[in-house]
C-alpha cells in the first residue's frame, strides 16, 4: 500500500526553498508514495514545472488582472478570513487535503503554524526548516506566531522537524531544544538537469572582463545592499571586473538607485528573475553569495555543479557544502571580509582557476540519487 504524502507550502514563487521543494517532488517515488502539494497562494514559476503525477490543489486562487470588482472582492475577503480572522483549526478544516499519512509543512511560518493545528490524529507530521531561525527572526514575527511561546508551541507539535544543515540544526535545538526530533537532511538538487539548462542558447553579451555572478531574491536578508558598496570600492581600487544579479523583489528600486548613485551602471547589471538562470550563470567566473543568513544555499550548490570559483559569507551550511574553506572562500559575515574575499579572486587569475577547480571535484559528491535516498528513509521510517 502507498504512503499518502501532503506537503504544504505558501506558493510556488521562485525562492530558493520552492525550487528545492519542486526538485523533490518530482523525483520521489511514485511507486511508494501518492503525493498531494498544498499552497496557500495559486501562484509561481514553479507551478508549470511539476509532474503530472503530483496533486495539485490551492486555498487561495487569485483573479485574474480582468476580473470584474465582485471577484477580486471576494478574493480579498477570503484571504483575509484565512491568515486573520478565522481560526487555524477551521482553515485546516476546511481547506487542507485530508486522509494523510504524513503531513509536512515545507517552510518556516504559516505553513507551520497552520500545520500545527491539523486534525489529523493518524498522521505523522514533518515541519521543514531550510533557514538558522536563531539569527534570522522573521518567523517570530508578530503577523505569524505573535511570539516566542506561540512559535515553540507550533513546533512542539511535530513528530519531526528537518534542518538542512548541521548548523541550522545546532541553532534550531539552542533555540528551542526537541534535539530527539530533529535531523539534518539536505537538499535535493538536479545536477543533470542544471548542466543541460545550463547550454541553453541564449544571447548573452560578450565577456570582455572577470565576470561575478549572485541569484537570489531582492531582500535585506540576501545583503546586496553591501555587495554593490563593496562593488564600489573595487572599481575604485583599479579592479576591472562585472557583477551580474539574476532576481527580483523588494530591494530592486533602492539598489537601482545605489548602483546610480555609485555610478556602478556599466559594473553591475540586474536581469531580474530568470526562471532559466543556468545559462546566465555558465557565462560566469565566479559566484558571489553576501546574504546575512541562509539555510543550505540552493544557488551555490548550483554554482559548484557549473564549476564557478566560490566566494560567500559564513551562513547556516557554508562549511557542509564547501568542505570547511576547503571547496571555496567563507569568509566573517560582514563587509569587509566579503571585499577582502572577492579581491582575493580578482587580483589573481590563478587563486580564480584554482578554485574553480575545487568546485569541479566538489561537484562529484552531488547527485540526486544520493540525496533523495536519504529523505525517502525518512518517509518509510517515522
Amino acid at each position: 500500500m502507498k504512503t499518502n504524502i501532503l506537503f504544504l507550502i505558501e506558493s510556488l514563487s521562485g525562492g530558493g526553498a520552492e525550487k528545492v521543494l519542486t526538485i523533490l517532488l518530482n523525483n520521489l517515488n511514485i511507486e511508494k508514495y501518492n503525493v498531494t502539494l498544498c499552497t496557500m497562494v495559486n501562484t509561481g514559476v514553479n507551478k508549470t514545472e511539476l509532474k503530472s503525477n503530483i496533486k495539485y490543489t490551492s486555498i487561495l486562487k487569485p483573479p485574474c488582472n480582468n476580473a470584474n470588482v465582485i471577484k477580486q472582492l471576494l478574493y480579498k475577503l477570503k484571504y483575509k478570513l484565512v491568515y486573520s480572522f478565522f481560526p487555524l483549526k477551521w482553515v485546516y478544516s476546511l481547506w487542507i487535503p485530508k486522509g494523510n499519512d504524513i503531513e509536512i509543512a515545507f517552510c518556516e511560518g504559516y505553513a507551520t503554524k497552520l500545520l500545527s493545528y491539523s486534525t489529523n490524529k493518524h498522521s505523522k507530521k514533518i515541519a521543514w526548516v531550510h533557514t538558522d531561525l536563531k539569527s534570522n527572526p522573521w518567523p517570530l514575527a508578530k503577523k505569524i506566531f505573535k511570539n516566542f511561546n506561540k512559535q515553540l508551541t507550533a513546533y512542539k507539535r511535530f513528530n519531526q522537524i528537518i534542518t538542512v544543515s548541521k548548523y541550522a540544526r545546532e541553532r534550531f535545538i539552542e533555540l528551542h531544544g526537541m534535539e530527539n526530533r530533529v535531523k539534518t537532511l539536505i537538499n535535493p538538487i538536479n545536477s543533470t538537469l542544471i548542466q543541460t539548462k545550463s547550454q541553453e542558447h541564449v544571447l548573452l553579451p560578450k565577456k570582455k572582463k572577470t565576470r561575478l555572478v549572485t541569484i537570489g531574491r531582492l531582500v535585506e536578508q540576501k545583503g546586496y545592499d553591501r555587495l554593490v558598496r563593496i562593488a564600489s570600492r573595487l572599481k575604485n581600487n583599479g579592479l576591472d571586473f562585472e557583477l551580474w544579479i539574476i532576481g527580483d523583489g523588494p530591494e530592486r528600486t533602492q539598489l537601482e538607485s545605489d548602483i546610480k548613485k555609485l555610478s556602478l551602471d556599466d559594473t553591475i547589471k540586474l536581469w531580474g528573475f530568470k526562471s532559466n538562470p543556468y545559462k546566465y550563470m555558465s557565462e560566469c567566473d565566479a559566484f558571489v553569495c553576501s546574504s546575512r543568513s541562509e539555510g543550505y544555499s540552493t544557488a551555490v550548490t548550483e554554482a559548484i555543479i557549473l564549476g564557478l570559483a566560490v566566494v560567500t559569507t559564513d551562513c547556516s551550511g557554508m562549511s557542509e557544502l564547501l568542505l570547511d574553506g576547503k571547496a571555496g572562500i567563507i569568509t566573517e559575515n560582514n563587509e569587509d571580509a566579503l571585499y577582502s574575499g572577492i579581491y582575493s579572486i580578482l587580483s589573481s587569475t590563478t587563486k580564480l582557476k584554482q578554485l574553480q577547480n575545487l568546485s569541479i571535484n566538489r561537484s562529484h559528491d552531488i547527485s540526486l540519487q544520493s540525496l533523495m535516498k536519504p529523505i525517502e528513509q525518512m518517509f518509510d521510517t517515522i
